[in-house]
């Protein structure tokens, strides 16, 4: 399984270049890993003991040239050459300085979107309402036929929840207009005007960091601790034992467990005068750990929603963009009909979310900021989705990633002391390690090796590879691993 790898290891430390062309684009990248200096090394170190003065810097890992990055390989500034197989959280969609990336402000009239930043709520560009179409609505969730765009997952997830009240709060009442009573009280933060509704979230979910959203993200305290939340309910998400195929029956009793206690909070919340607008889930919690559930549970989930009159909302900032071998992951689920929003960002470049005529505000300025997105970051998802579309990226995803996952659960049966629980789809993939101190200590040993990783909830290790992660680059990130396993 390991000996592809030796016929692609780079010579004497150092990185040859070679190409590999998909299409029409033509990309150049390292043969391999090849470390220089311990990382973090010497110029990180000094680059972060600059800065922390006045901007903390505990939690970089390494500064990075990103003029020298190039696909799947990140460069730090001490020359240590890298497979990412993190990419910024999930976010590089096409690897680094990808040619056709390069290729969209060369354009003047593209320039000129992305260097007069408009307002665009108030005043967009001739042309934002056709790009949207092309690019966003291209590959719009099946079902869902409105989009609206947002900065980054966080403030993507804020707005779809107060889309979520005014829509339930359109429901409840049966009408959009307002009465006086409710714009006085609103000001005051008190009902009719301010209604004590509250949202669903999950155990290990994670939704984003800022004020409202940080009431539905239960995966790390470092997150919350000193800020307050809302009184809102969370239910516990299920958790699985693995292999799938030989523990069906237990899996089957955690989706039920967790899919009742979701009723029972709902119908909890509704007795305390708290009633539960919307359910907010991830296809995969990612931060959380990469847990998963069944398509089954899915289904019920929504159905459950419908029954009790609330949105569900399927958070795939993180999953959306084509890591799990479909653009949304939410398809691999079969559920009975679209859901309610669908939010996203990282690999789609910009955020927002997805949502129907009936979850926009009949009023205009109540979804509003200043920028509502950003034209530049449209202008790189067109030429994601173009590379993507052209060289049918999602069949590499399902290739590569059977490769990877194949391995990781290889490598598990060699080492069963050291892993278990190898899980996920395509490349979007996660491996559990024994405990805390040990699975860092693996990523933290990669990374010498010329591996950049990262972790997430207590134990696991995740995969979070560019969509133009290869084969190969799975047979490199293999043999390294086995040479860490093996040192522990």
């Amino acid at each position: 399984m390991y000996s592809a790898v030796s016929r692609v290891r780079c010579t004497a430390g150092r990185a040859i270049l070679s190409q590999f062309t998909r299409g029409c684009a033509t990309v150049q990248e390292p043969s391999g890993p090849a470390m220089k200096t311990e990382c973090p090394g010497p110029k990180t170190k000094q680059l972060t003991k600059e800065m922390d003065p006045i901007h903390n810097a505990q939690s970089i890992q390494f500064f990075v040239d990103y003029d020298k990055s190039q696909g799947n390989y990140i460069v730090d500034v001490d020359g240590n050459v890298m497979l990412d197989i993190y990419t910024q959280i999930s976010s590089v969609p096409l690897g680094y300085n990808h040619p056709e990336m390069l290729k969209v402000f060369k354009n003047d009239h593209n320039l000129k979107s992305l260097v007069n930043r408009p307002a665009l709520g108030i005043l967009p560009g001739s042309d934002w309402p056709a790009k949207l179409q092309s690019t966003l609505m291209s590959v719009a969730p099946k079902g869902l036929n409105m989009v609206t765009t947002m900065m980054c997952g966080s403030c993507s997830n804020e707005n779809a929840y107060k889309a979520i009240c005014m829509w339930y709060q359109k429901n409840r009442k049966g009408r959009v207009d307002f009465t006086p009573e409710e714009m006085e009280s609103c000001m005051k933060n008190v009902p009719p005007g301010s209604p004590d509704l509250s949202l669903l979230s999950f155990q290990g979910g994670f939704h984003g960091r800022t004020f409202g959203a940080l009431t539905t993200t239960h995966s790390k305290y470092v997150h919350k601790i000193d800020v307050p939340s809302f009184d809102w309910p969370f239910a516990s998400f299920p958790v699985y034992k693995y292999p799938l195929e030989e523990n069906v029956a237990y899996n089957q009793a955690q989706d039920k467990k967790c899919l009742a206690e979701v009723e029972d909070l709902i119908e909890k919340y509704a007795k305390k005068g708290k009633p539960v607008a919307g359910v907010v889930v991830e296809p995969i919690q990612s931060e959380g750990g990469d847990n998963e559930a069944s398509p089954e549970f899915f289904q019920e989930l929504q159905r459950i929603a419908k029954r009790h009159n609330a949105a569900l909302l399927i958070d795939e900032v993180q999953t959306g963009g084509g890591p799990t071998g479909k653009f949304w992951c939410h398809e691999h689920f079969n559920l009975d009909s679209p859901p309610d929003v669908v939010t996203f960002s990282k690999k789609m470049q910009l955020g927002g979310y997805y949502h129907n005529l009936d979850m926009r505000p009949a009023q205009g300025y109540r979804i509003f900021n200043t920028w509502m997105g950003d034209p530049g970051k449209l202008l790189l998802l067109e030429a994601v989705l173009n590379v993507v579309k052209r060289e049918n990226l999602l069949d590499r995803v399902n290739k590569s990633g059977a490769k990877l996952k194949s391995g990781l659960l290889a490598a598990e049966k060699e080492f069963p002391a050291i892993l278990n629980s190898t899980r996920g789809r395509g490349t979007f993939l996660a491996i559990n390690c024994k405990d805390t101190k040990t699975r860092d200590n693996i990523v933290h040993r990669l990374r010498q090796k010329g591996i950049q990783s990262g972790g997430c909830g207590d134990l696991a290790i995740r995969f979070r590879p560019a969509l133009i992660f290869d084969e190969k680059h799975a047979d490199i990130f293999l043999d390294r691993f086995r040479q860490v396993l093996k040192e522990l």
